[in-house]
Formats: C-alpha cells, sequence, structure tokens
C-alpha cells in the first residue's frame, strides 16, 4: 500500500516532469525564431553596398571568380576543369581548373542552377552578388551549433548574434565581396563544430561528417590548413594531459585518412596534401594517437606487471616509428629551398620572412601586421571579453572548452602577423565572448530573482527555483541563499528547512554533490545587467556604422563628401575599362601593375600579361622593371611582350591614396629581386621617397613618374599632388615613345599607347640600312637594355 508521502509526491514529480517538458519544447521554439531572426539579421545587414549603391561586385579577386563562375555556369564543370585561359599572364597563359579553390564557384554554379531551375530569373551576378550574405548567416548557425556544444544554447545563440554583426567577417562577407572567404568562414566553424560533435558524442556519423566538411574547406580557401593543424594540436593537448579516449580517436583518425584522401581531390592540392610540411603535423599526431590507444588496449587486457613490460616495448617500437618517419619527411623537403613550406606559410611562421625574401607577398597591404586600432575596429568590446570568456571555459575545463581556448589563443597570434587573418580571429571572439556574456547573464539574472520580493522571504522557494531551472537534483549549500531579514526572523521557518535538508540527505539519492549558488546583490546585478546591455547597444551601433559605411562602398565605384555635404561619385574604373573593351581590339594587350589584372580580364575581355594570382614572380619583376626603367628601355621591353596599351592609376588629382605612385617603391623591390640593375636606392632622396624637386632623377626619368604625371600641371597650373601633398618635381615634359589615348574625368586611370618604330624614328636624318640595322641590334641585344 502506498504511503501518504508517495501520494501526494507522485501527481506532483507528474507534474513537474510535464511543466520541465512543456518549457523545454517552449524554449526550443523561441531559440529556433531567434536564430532565424539572427539569420535575417546577418543577411541584412551586409546589404547596405547594394542599397547605397548598385549591385555590383566588389574589389579585385572577386571580378576573377565571377568570370570563372561565368564560365562554368555557360560551360560546365567539365570545360571549366580543363579550361586554360590565354587571356591572363600573356604570353605564359593560366590552367584555371588547376589553379584555383574551385569551392566558391561552384556553389555559386549550384545555387544559380538550382534557382533557374525553379523559374527564378536569376542573372549570375546577380547570385555571386548575395551569396556571401546567405553564407553568413550559415556561419551565424553553425556558431550557434559549436558553442551550443561547449557551453549550452544560451551561449550559442549570444554568439550567433555577435558573429552575424561583426565588423571582421561583415568586411569579406558584405553583398559584392564574391571571395573565398565568404563561404570559407561558414566552412571553417561547421568543420570545427562537426569535430567537437563526434568528440563529445563518439559517433562515427558525425565523424564522417566532420572529413566532408573539411574536404568543403579545402574546395573553398588555403587557409585550410589552419583546421589541420590546430586540431592535431588539441588532440595532442588532450594526450599530454591524459584526457585520451576513444571518443578522441573516432573525432581524429577518420578525419586524418578520409579527410586527406578527399583534399587530394582538389586539383590545386592535389600531392600536396601528403608532400608539403603544412599538413605534417597531423600525420605525426595520428602516429601517436595510434601509439596511445594501443597502449590503452593493452592495459585492459594484460596484468600491471605485463603491461609496464608491454608499454615499454610499444613505447619503443613507437619512438622508432616516429624517428623513421620524421627522418622520411626531413628527406622529401630537404631539396626544397623553404622545406617544404609555402611562402605564406612561412610568413606566419616568421613574420620577417616575406619582407626579406619575397617582397611580392609583403606588397599586398592585407598581408601587413594589424595596428592595435584595427582590433577596436574589427572586433570592438569583444577583444575585452575574450579574456572573461576564456575563464569562463576553464569553469570547468572540458574536451570541447579546451579546444575553444586553444583557437582563439591560436588566431590572435596568427592575426597580429597578417591583418587579413583577423577574419579567422573574428569567429573565435564571438564564441568566446558569447560565453562571457551568457556566463554572466545567467549570474545576475539569477541573482536578481532569488532576491524578488516574494523569493526572499522564502529561500526553499529560491532552491526549489533554482532546482527547477537547472534540472538537477543536486543540493544547494544554504550558506548560498541570499539572507535578508525577513528570512533570519522566521526561526521556524529555518529549522523546518533544516529538517527538510536532513531528510533529502538520509535517502539514498545517486548524486549527493554540494553545488555553490552565487548570489550577487540585488542593486549591483541590476546595474551591471544595464551596463552590459549598454556594451551590446554600443556594440551593435559600432557594426552597423562599419557596415553601412566602412565596408560597404565597393572599390570599383568610389565616393567622397564635399564640404557642404554633398555626394561626389568617382567612376573612373568602370569608365577606362569601358574604354578598353570598346575601342581597342580584342586581341589587344594591356600592361598594368597586377593589382588590376582580373578587373581587366573581367571587365575590359582584354589580355593582360600579370594578375592577382601572382605566381610567376618573375613576369611579375618584368613588369616592375618597365615601370621603373626610363622610356625608351621601357617601350623596348612592353614592346618584346607585344604589349599595345599601358594602364596607370593616379590619384594626384582627386587624392586617391591607392594609386600606382604610392605602390611603385613595391614595383622596384620586385623588379631588383629578380634584375639587379635596378636598385631601390637610385629612387630614394636620402633614403626618402620623393616626387617634388628634391627627387632623385632616376626617379623623374621613370616610367611610372611620366605616365602618372603628364600634362599634370594643366589642372591647376602649379603640378600640386593632393596625395603626396607636395608640387611634382619635373612639370614640363614630352612623351617620346608613348601617346596619351584616355584619361578618365577625374584623371583616375590613365592609358598610354606605345608608338609604332615608325613614327619614333619619323623626323630624323634617315641612316643607311646597315647603320639602322647595327643600331638596333645594339639597342635590343647590347648592354644598353639590361633587361635582356
Amino acid at each position: 500500500m502506498a504511503s501518504p508521502e508517495s501520494a501526494v509526491n507522485g501527481p506532483t514529480m507528474t507534474a513537474g516532469a510535464a511543466s520541465k517538458s512543456l518549457r523545454n519544447a517552449f524554449g526550443g521554439v523561441i531559440a529556433f525564431i531567434i536564430l532565424v531572426l539572427i539569420g535575417v539579421l546577418a543577411f541584412s545587414i551586409r546589404l547596405f553596398s547594394v542599397i547605397k549603391y548598385e549591385s555590383v561586385i566588389h574589389e579585385f579577386d572577386p571580378y576573377f571568380n565571377y568570370r570563372v563562375t561565368q564560365f562554368l555556369s555557360k560551360n560546365g564543370i567539365y570545360d571549366f576543369w580543363n579550361w586554360f585561359d590565354d587571356r591572363t599572364w600573356y604570353p605564359l597563359g593560366r590552367v584555371i581548373g588547376g589553379t584555383v579553390y574551385p569551392g566558391l564557384t561552384l556553389t555559386a554554379g549550384t545555387i544559380w542552377k538550382v534557382v533557374n531551375s525553379l523559374n527564378i530569373p536569376l542573372s549570375v551576378e546577380t547570385v555571386c552578388v548575395f551569396t556571401a550574405p546567405i553564407f553568413s548567416a550559415f556561419a551565424s548557425w553553425a556558431a550557434y551549433l559549436l558553442t551550443k556544444e561547449v557551453k549550452g544554447p544560451g551561449a550559442g545563440l549570444t554568439a550567433a548574434a555577435l558573429l552575424a554583426m561583426v565588423p571582421s567577417y561583415i568586411s569579406r562577407s558584405v553583398a559584392g565581396s564574391y571571395d573565398n572567404e565568404a563561404v570559407a568562414i561558414f566552412a571553417l566553424v561547421f568543420t570545427f563544430y562537426l569535430y567537437i560533435k563526434t568528440l563529445n558524442t563518439g559517433s562515427l556519423f558525425y565523424a564522417t561528417l566532420n572529413a566532408l566538411a573539411y574536404f568543403y574547406m579545402v574546395c573553398s580557401w588555403g587557409g585550410y590548413t589552419f583546421i589541420i593543424n590546430l586540431i592535431p594540436m588539441h588532440v595532442l593537448l588532450c594526450i599530454v594531459t591524459g584526457r585520451y579516449s576513444s571518443r578522441l580517436y573516432i573525432a581524429y583518425a577518420p578525419l586524418v585518412v578520409l579527410g586527406t584522401l578527399l583534399a587530394s581531390l582538389v586539383p590545386v592540392v592535389g600531392f600536396n596534401a601528403v608532400l608539403t610540411s603544412e599538413h605534417f603535423a597531423s600525420f605525426l599526431v595520428f602516429i601517436i594517437i595510434h601509439v596511445v590507444a594501443l597502449a590503452y588496449y593493452i592495459k585492459g587486457i594484460l596484468s600491471p606487471k605485463m603491461f609496464k613490460v608491454a608499454v615499454t616495448l610499444v613505447v619503443s617500437v613507437g619512438l622508432a616509428v616516429c624517428c623513421a618517419v620524421i627522418a622520411i619527411l626531413i628527406a622529401v623537403v630537404a631539396s626544397s629551398p623553404t622545406k617544404g613550406w609555402s611562402g605564406r606559410s612561412l610568413t606566419l611562421l616568421d613574420p620577417t620572412y616575406a619582407s626579406k625574401y619575397i617582397p611580392i607577398i609583403a606588397s599586398v597591404s592585407e598581408h601587413q601586421p594589424p595596428t592595435w586600432p584595427s582590433y577596436f575596429m574589427d572586433i570592438n568590446v569583444l577583444a575585452f571579453l575574450v579574456p572573461a570568456g576564456i575563464i569562463a571555459c576553464f569553469m570547468p575545463l572540458t574536451d570541447s572548452s579546451s579546444f575553444v581556448i586553444l583557437y582563439i589563443v591560436t588566431s590572435v597570434y596568427f592575426s597580429g602577423v597578417m591583418v587579413r587573418l583577423m577574419l579567422v580571429l573574428a569567429p573565435a571572439a564571438c564564441i568566446l565572448s558569447g560565453i562571457a556574456l551568457s556566463e554572466a547573464f545567467n549570474v545576475l539574472t539569477r541573482s536578481i530573482k532569488f532576491q524578488l520580493p516574494g523569493i526572499a522571504g522564502n529561500p526553499s522557494i529560491a532552491v526549489r527555483m533554482w532546482r527547477k531551472e537547472n534540472g538537477s537534483s543536486t543540493v544547494v549549500a544554504p550558506n548560498d541563499i541570499p539572507k535578508t531579514e525577513e528570512a533570519a526572523k522566521e526561526k521556524p521557518a529555518k529549522k523546518n528547512r533544516k529538517k527538510e535538508k536532513e531528510n533529502v540527505e538520509k535517502k539514498p539519492t545517486p548524486s549527493k554533490t554540494e553545488k555553490r549558488l552565487l548570489v550577487l546583490p540585488l542593486e549591483a546585478s541590476v546595474i551591471a545587467v544595464l551596463l552590459l546591455v549598454l556594451l551590446g547597444a554600443f556594440y551593435v551601433v559600432h557594426c552597423v556604422w562599419a557596415a553601412a559605411e566602412a565596408y560597404s562602398a565597393p572599390s570599383i565605384v568610389l565616393t567622397s563628401h564635399s564640404n557642404d555635404g554633398g555626394l561626389h561619385v568617382f567612376d573612373d574604373f568602370r569608365e577606362a575599362y569601358s574604354w578598353l573593351s570598346h575601342n581597342t581590339d580584342v586581341d589587344d594587350k594591356v600592361a598594368s601593375w597586377w593589382d588590376y589584372g582580373y578587373q581587366t580580364t573581367a571587365m575590359a575581355n582584354r589580355t593582360v600579361l600579370v594578375d592577382n594570382n601572382t605566381w610567376n614572380n618573375t613576369h611579375i619583376a618584368t613588369v616592375g622593371t618597365a615601370m621603373s626603367s626610363p622610356e625608351k628601355q621601357a617601350w623596348e621591353i612592353f614592346h618584346s611582350l607585344d604589349v599595345k596599351y599601358v594602364l596607370v592609376v593616379f590619384g594626384g588629382v582627386v587624392g586617391y591614396p591607392s594609386d600606382d605612385i604610392n605602390k611603385f617603391l613595391w614595383m622596384v623591390r620586385i623588379g631588383g629581386g629578380v634584375f639587379p640593375h635596378i636598385k631601390e636606392p637610385d629612387y630614394l632622396r636620402d633614403g626618402q621617397y620623393r616626387i617634388d624637386a628634391q627627387a632623385t632623377p632616376t626617379m623623374l626619368n621613370c616610367l611610372m613618374y611620366k605616365l602618372s604625371y603628364f600634362r599634370f600641371v594643366e589642372t591647376d597650373g602649379k603640378g600640386f599632388d593632393r596625395v603626396r601633398r607636395t608640387e611634382i618635381g619635373k612639370k614640363h615634359f614630352k612623351l617620346t615613345h608613348f601617346e596619351e589615348v584616355f584619361t578618365t574625368h577625374h584623371w583616375m586611370v590613365r592609358i598610354y599607347k606605345l608608338k609604332p618604330q615608325r613614327n619614333r624614328i619619323r623626323g630624323k636624318t634617315k641612316k643607311s640600312k646597315s647603320s639602322r640595322s647595327v643600331s638596333s641590334k645594339r639597342d635590343v641585344r647590347g648592354k644598353r637594355n639590361p633587361w635582356h
């Protein structure tokens, strides 16, 4: 016969379970709605560029990706893999299918094909423009899943909201920014989530999905090497700290085997997946984890005495195998000057490497180290919340939280070396900040609820409320319950609470763990909540400003504001490319610095010598040498390469700082790295770069100076450069080997045509045929032309 107590408690427990189930279902619906709203926010905040300007591709690399996507959607994937592009790197050309990461173009091409199959008439350009905002929503949801595995759904929702708005990610995912990082950040975060999910569950299903997500990351971006080095570091950390488990083995071993096999299927990676030093850490840890797994297996089947002998044998054999593998790897990479590392990887390991040996890498602005203000600009208040998130991950320290700590530490280092990798830091900062904010709000709101008028007078209600919120039957220490004056006066209630506690302790419960319940003063809790809300509001305002003003302007269309508030639009780039498209022959070759190669090929449909792929340093050095040489020698170099037009970007009239004169020293350094007669000190006066009357004769007579400042004095009568803030040194000169054919409205892009040889000798005294041939031979092959 049931006791009266059980008769009373039975319906109560059933009602409690039903209430908890209903509350969980309601919470799941609310979380789903919030996630949808976060996705809408992530997509909408990136549309300022379309609203303020137009639906246009941004920057330089996205134009190449757009051109490749056009080819893919028109000709199919098989023609794409075998596409040899003769419009770039003339006369070398480029095999597109084997030199690009195809993830972005395949993704956009698939989206275009799907929406058109549904009779939604979207152009390829429109799909390319909106691909990045769509995947930014996916990345926010992936951040929610990852953070939820580490610290729960509350922290996950906070991290997702932060990542949806973080300026560092917006800079690479705004509408029109059709670059590899648009989909790669989602692939990065999603791969990490599946790794943590596998680590928490030990499921082979998630391990397989993890390898597939890694494969998508390999297809999308060269930054996949960060994944294949960070995960082995975490596995090794778990092994060293005694956290090895079968779940760790399942999370790592399939990723290395299946992930490496899939990565080798990507043409641009190929056998580099097993031959380059960026991947060797994963193989070494793969051997180590098998040695440890064998040791644990032997420990389970042998006696302690036999286990010591067996472990000695296993460790000895394992060390021997590791030494043999290391020796083989050293032998494989010893023949490489960089020991199997790529130039960009060596730059990350040694920040001074690029400036010493590879100036082409150091010349890229996004490869420069960031300044401290750039951290506040790109991640804002998250920089102050990350340390709190790290502390929260230690309470308690789990396998998943240790991975997040390792992620933030490594990403902070890499972002400090290269400003471009602030993009890798952003998700980690959002995850840690989400954890910190969630933990802080949890403590503060709990403190407020436990000290409400109806609850503060009855601490037993607070205990039950805490148990109901946490779904736990653990005992709360009475010293942690807020003691008010009313509670102190109620002696009988206190005695009853003690008796109730004694009765609970006497019952044989499965868990008697005592938890400390942190409760802060009511006033301090309310003020802290208000301050955190204010901090979040400041973050939102900054993110909206960054999205609307700092990162929405496309580089192809520039704007400025006058003193009276008027808006000036500078559309010189498209004006120049349109002129090339309509006024030059299809087979004409255009020479420019490599920054503008992708745009010239995509928008003007003309053949270029170099572009932003920068795979051939010698070819780029040839263009840099021509720009650094006197007019006659530059003409000979360009003429030998069948160049007909030369394009230069000049900002001295309107104050555009990213022009070719500001980039000119990099042309000198890159050219001098291959052709020794080009020396940087010849272009400097007392170590200073000058274009005024104090500039060196070498600088005043080089081709870049003449093409930039030809007729410049006619603009204001003085030749005042608004970027360099000085008057130019050589104002009146004529061109003998080049002729100006087009200058845009604001003088930002200037196009020159090489004069034919017969025009260059017109008006001169005719020489005999033999003397002309000897002179020509001496000019072309003699010492006067050091380029040959």
